[in-house]
């Protein structure tokens, strides 16, 4: 066959130069360009008002700190309203800390193992239901989880801090005196079942995601079922879980009602969890505000601006770990 034949295919046209130019803006109709505008617009509105957000609760908090007669980060009280004001956040860190903290320890591994359930145990008919419910509790109002821990949760919990001052006591940290169980624990207790509902809602549609070709290889290979779930399932999951408790974190770091009405707040760090007092930046602002000065108002929201940068700091860290895998990242879709 003659060489000269070959590759004798027309080379597909080329568009004219209008269209091109239309392709290159990316929309290319009137109704393209429109949704174009306003989706853009979106993201530069959010942007702004974050932005915004940020000025205000930084000038405001400059003014206070600035007549502050006490160190801002290691003062152990809040006098914001007296003159001199003398006030610091060292209390309401430490308890916001560890209150979350409390709550992660509590709730991811049971968040994870409902959804572990949901997805690879339980049968269909027993798995949605279970999945229904755990939804409903995240539509829960915080000021119902607030009501029911002080009124069910507290009192029952004077047995859990007896066994653990007998058994545990001799640590310090779950040592106890008897007084009223509105504690630190407590408040992790309430916290964990807030958060149960985020991690295991977006733990569970993590695991539906995990190869199915993976988990038949498995399979094949003489793998049980928790094998298959520890080899192919968790792996693939693990940003996933991770990021999901990294959203629970943040609700946890921020919740005001609930953590008002169970706690007993002071500004004294207790060596104990089961002792009460400590604080929270969400609760001693919800408690202080009303009966603020406008200065004492200035103290509040410059407390309000640190946990504004905690909670940032939350969310970037989720965003950055599900920026490692394509597969839960829609801007890397």
């Amino acid at each position: 066959m003659d060489i000269s034949t070959r590759n004798t295919e027309a080379p597909p046209p080329t568009p004219p130069p209008a269209a091109q130019k239309r392709a290159a803006r990316g929309a290319t109709r009137p109704g393209d360009r429109v949704f174009l505008a306003l989706s853009r617009g979106s993201g530069i509105l959010l942007l702004v008002i974050m932005a915004a957000i940020a000025v205000f609760l930084t000038y405001r908090a400059a003014i206070a700190i600035s007549k502050d007669e006490g160190n801002f980060l290691t003062t152990f009280e809040w006098n914001a309203n007296f003159q001199p004001p003398v006030f610091g956040i060292a209390v309401l860190a430490f308890g916001t800390v560890v209150s979350a903290m409390i709550a992660m320890a509590l709730a991811v591994p049971i968040a994870v193992g409902i959804a572990l359930f949901i997805t690879h145990y339980a049968p269909r008919k027993l798995g949605g239901p279970v999945a229904y419910v755990i939804d409903l509790l995240a539509a829960v109002p915080s000021i119902v989880y607030g009501l029911w821990g002080a009124i069910i949760l507290v009192p029952h919990m004077t047995g859990l801090f007896g066994w653990l001052d007998h058994y545990f006591g001799w640590t310090g940290i779950f040592s106890w005196e008897g007084g009223a169980p509105r504690s630190m624990l407590t408040v992790g207790i309430l916290l964990a079942i807030m958060i149960l509902p985020i991690i295991t809602n977006v733990s569970r549609e993590v695991f539906r995601q995990a190869p199915q070709m993976h988990q038949e290889a498995a399979l094949a290979l003489g793998a049980t079922r928790w094998e298959v779930i520890r080899m192919s399932v968790l792996p693939f999951g693990r940003s996933g879980v991770i990021s999901a408790s990294m959203l629970g974190l943040g609700r946890a770091l921020g919740e005001t009602m609930a953590v008002a009405t169970v706690l007993s707040p002071s500004f004294d760090i207790q060596a104990s969890l089961l002792d009460p007092g400590g604080g929270t930046f969400a609760q001693n602002i919800a408690s202080k505000f009303n009966e603020a000065t406008v200065f004492g108002q200035d103290a509040l929201i410059a407390s309000g601006l640190v946990l504004f940068v905690i909670t940032l700091l939350v969310n970037g860290a989720a965003r950055i770990i599900i920026n490692r895998r394509k597969e839960y990242s829609g801007a890397n879709a």
